[in-house]
């Protein structure tokens, strides 16, 4: 059993002086110290051995296992080193070339939506007002017309971040841009509360909710909220102003529809839809063969929330409306799943 040790060292040695690649390198391993290799063949016979001999060849096989793995460390580092020094010796590097160029950050293509919209608002009037992400269970829903245990607050699951001590008026974070219009109006009507200013406001920011996350919904997406205060404001300003902004959005020959809903904080409530611009209101995958693609919800300021507010309900009337970018977004570029804007795949964000 040692000459047959030594044998198989030997012949192992001999083939691994002449192996020049790497590819070669792995040969040689595979057959000399690979699972069926004759060394391995020897650890496998051991137990047939007796007594006396099993240490005296088991300490043997160890013995020829570590130099042969020695060597092949050894060798594999000459091979690598000869590899280089080859390389180096016969390819040329041109330093004269220009370097590859670093990639352009590009904005978000839920930013560009969003910036899209303000900036059609802007012209025809609204002012951006901002407001505080994390808000007060009584901005959210209470003065928005939603009382305590509400079942249309079933509607937004919240997260809540601090509940326990607060009673009927938790923290959380906002799960619509909604709050906006009562701080906005507050605040207007803080500079003249016998006769606050007429208000045009587009509110934009994140919200969040609870929800269960697919490819149409999301835990957190932007918002843009509208609002419009003042004197003799009907319901035909509001499909005004909204037709204009959809055909400024979607081209001028957009069509537009209004259908009947339900809001807590607007009375009446509607929703819009836009001709699918696909297909052209025949019919398609996109606008799920309906011919029209819902945009936004909007309605009439509801008197308790003008009160709420600060503005007479009795004198004052408004209305509001709420869009989203993001899915303004998955209509425009056929987008297929909302999951992709928060995902960070370059591959997705690196097309816009």
């Amino acid at each position: 059993m040692s000459d047959q040790l030594n044998d198989i060292e030997k012949a192992a040695l001999d083939a691994l002086d002449a192996v020049t690649s790497e590819d070669a390198l792995q040969a040689w391993k595979t057959a000399y110290i690979g699972r069926s290799s004759p060394l391995m063949l020897v650890f496998a016979g051991l137990g047939k051995l007796s007594k006396e001999e099993k240490p005296v060849v088991g300490q043997a096989a160890n013995r020829v296992k570590v130099a042969l793995e020695a060597a092949f460390e050894e060798r594999t580092k000459a091979v690598k080193d000869a590899a280089l020094a080859k390389s180096l010796e016969e390819e040329q590097l041109d330093v004269t070339l220009p370097g590859r160029p670093a990639p352009r950050g590009r904005l978000h293509p839920s930013t560009v939506q969003l910036r899209r919209v303000l900036d059609i608002l802007a012209e025809m009037g609204f002012q951006v007002y901002t407001s505080r992400e994390v808000e007060t269970d009584e901005y959210n829903f209470q003065l928005l017309n939603f009382p305590l245990h509400h079942p249309a607050r079933e509607m937004q699951d919240s997260f809540y971040i601090e509940a326990e001590g607060r009673g009927d008026n938790p923290i959380l974070l906002r799960t619509q841009t909604s709050p906006g219009q009562l701080r906005a109006m507050r605040e207007y009507a803080a500079t003249n509360p016998q006769n606050p200013p007429p208000i045009r406001i587009a509110s934009p920011g994140m919200c969040y909710r609870y929800e269960q996350i697919t490819a149409r919904s999301e835990i957190q997406f932007n918002q843009v909220e509208g609002l419009a205060v003042g004197e003799n404001i009907t319901f035909a300003d509001l499909k005004g102003t909204l037709t204009d902004f959809a055909r400024r959005m979607f081209g001028q020959h957009a069509r537009v529809r209004f259908r009947a809903d339900h809001f807590p904080f607007t009375e009446p409530s509607a929703e819009m839809d836009v001709e699918c611009f696909v297909c052209g209101g025949k019919g398609c995958s996109v606008c799920r063969r309906s011919g029209w693609l819902e945009i936004l919800g909007c309605g009439m300021v509801h008197p308790n929330v003008l009160m709420n507010g600060g503005y007479d309900p009795k004198r004052y009337t408004g209305f509001a409306f709420g869009m989203g970018p993001e899915r303004q977004a998955m209509l425009r570029y056929r987008i297929e799943d909302i999951r992709y804007f928060w995902g960070n795949d370059v591959r997705f964000l690196g097309q816009f």
